[in-house]
């Protein structure tokens, strides 16, 4: 398996201190995840491509910090505690502190895949699940943090956008249920993980684009947002969610002709922050 993660760092000559990260856009299925499912469901967990959307983030002096591994094999958008016990074979040693995303199999490690159907016909070991959280969590959290520490040490300020995608639809099995989704979703936890300068510049940027875009509905942010962002000492983390029947078939998980158009918008986006 290549390694867990890969950054993406500014051209020559260009820095400022914008951190982005796209924590589900990883494809490399490891061989030990031992699933019993069809890959292609699986991969419906992907937000497939939104490395590449943001790639050309580093032309403007932003870095990029994305995860090869999949998110159905451990989420590290999620705290470790966020386990569902459950699912492992003998007694977990560690504290557990499940989230509402456990009842809908989608906690550090996931159960299922929506309303397709469940991910494993067995238990997970404590062996492999730690194992997991050592060889992919972890090196993906220090990553991000030294990114953070670096940007903010350097300027005294650092914008963190954490970047995501979303199903075009909800279902009986999502937060907001079976209906259409907007263009974008922008979530800092109700106010608490960024500015407002920075959520209204991204905001009115895409809403200026003809972008349909919602804030904190139904998507507020997770572990990523909430572990680094503190706005009142210059740590500001945005989460966007992109409705992903603007760049790719969702069916057939291919880009579509919108996906350069969408590139280029968000970088956009980038300038304006």
């Amino acid at each position: 398996m290549p390694p867990p993660t890969q950054i993406m760092r500014p051209q020559a000559g260009q820095w400022v201190p914008l951190v982005f990260d796209s924590p589900h856009s990883g494809c490399v299925y490891p061989d030990d995840f031992r699933f019993a499912i069809d890959k292609k469901i699986l991969r419906r967990s992907e937000d497939a491509f939104v490395d590449e959307l943001f790639a050309p983030v580093t032309s403007v002096g932003g870095v990029l910090l994305h995860a090869q591994f999949p998110r159905c094999y451990i989420d590290p958008n999620r705290a470790c505690s966020d386990l569902d016990v459950n699912m492992i074979d003998g007694d977990w040693p560690d504290p557990v502190n499940p989230s509402a995303k456990i009842a809908r199999g989608a906690g550090l490690v996931w159960k299922q895949v929506k309303k397709y159907g469940q991910i494993y016909d067995r238990l997970l070991s404590c062996a492999e699940v730690q194992a997991r959280i050592n060889n992919c969590w972890r090196p993906y959290h220090e990553q991000f943090s030294a990114l953070m520490d670096d940007a903010y040490a350097r300027a005294g300020v650092v914008i963190h956008l954490n970047c995501h995608s979303m199903a075009s639809s909800g279902d009986h099995t999502t937060e907001d249920g079976a209906v259409a989704r907007p263009d974008f979703v922008l979530g800092n936890l109700d106010g608490v993980s960024c500015s407002d300068e920075v959520m209204q510049t991204v905001a009115s940027t895409l809403t200026g684009l003809g972008y349909r875009v919602a804030i904190n509905d139904p998507y507020k942010g997770q572990e990523l947002v909430r572990r680094y962002s503190d706005p009142d000492n210059g740590r500001h983390s945005l989460q966007i969610e992109i409705n992903r029947a603007l760049y790719m078939n969702e069916q057939t998980i291919q880009k579509t002709s919108g996906f350069d158009l969408l590139q280029q918008h968000l970088l956009q986006v980038t300038q304006a922050l």
